[in-house]
C-alpha cells in the first residue's frame, strides 16, 4: 500500500473523471489498507480530479519516504501481478520475445562489426 505523498500511475482508465492509464497522481490520504485518495493535477498544479482508488487501479512509481523512483522491474511486476493468469502469461511470453530479439540484435551487430570489409 502506498504512503502519503507517493506518486502513483493509473493502471486503468477512469473516463468518467477524464483520467486514463498512465496518468500520474499523488496519494493525499489513506482510507484503509485497500483504498487511498489520489489527487491528479495539470501542469499548472490545478486539480483535475481527486478520488479514492483501490490498489489494483494503480502502481506506485515514486516513493516519497525514500525520495526515489520505484525500479522499472518492480513497476512491471506489479502491473503483471494484477492481470488474470492467462493475460499475465501473454505478458511473460512478450517479454521473452523482446529479450530474445534484443539478444539476437546484439549478436548480429557484434558479428557484423568483426566482418572484414565492414566498418565498425
Amino acid at each position: 500500500m502506498p504512503d502519503l505523498f507517493d506518486v502513483v500511475e493509473l493502471a486503468v482508465d477512469i473516463p468518467e473523471h477524464g483520467l486514463y492509464a498512465g496518468q500520474q497522481g499523488t496519494v493525499v490520504e489513506r482510507h484503509s489498507d485497500e483504498a487511498c485518495e489520489v489527487e491528479f493535477t495539470d501542469e499548472q498544479g490545478e486539480t483535475l480530479a481527486m478520488l479514492a482508488l483501490r490498489q489494483h487501479q494503480f502502481v506506485v512509481v515514486w516513493r516519497a519516504i525514500a525520495g526515489a523512483w520505484v525500479p522499472l522491474a518492480e513497476r512491471v511486476a506489479a502491473l503483471v501481478a494484477a492481470l488474470p493468469e492467462d493475460t499475465g502469461q501473454e505478458a511473460l511470453d512478450y517479454v521473452r520475445f523482446l529479450h530474445e530479439r534484443r539478444r539476437r540484435s546484439h549478436r548480429v551487430s557484434g558479428s557484423t562489426a568483426a566482418m572484414p570489409g565492414r566498418a565498425a
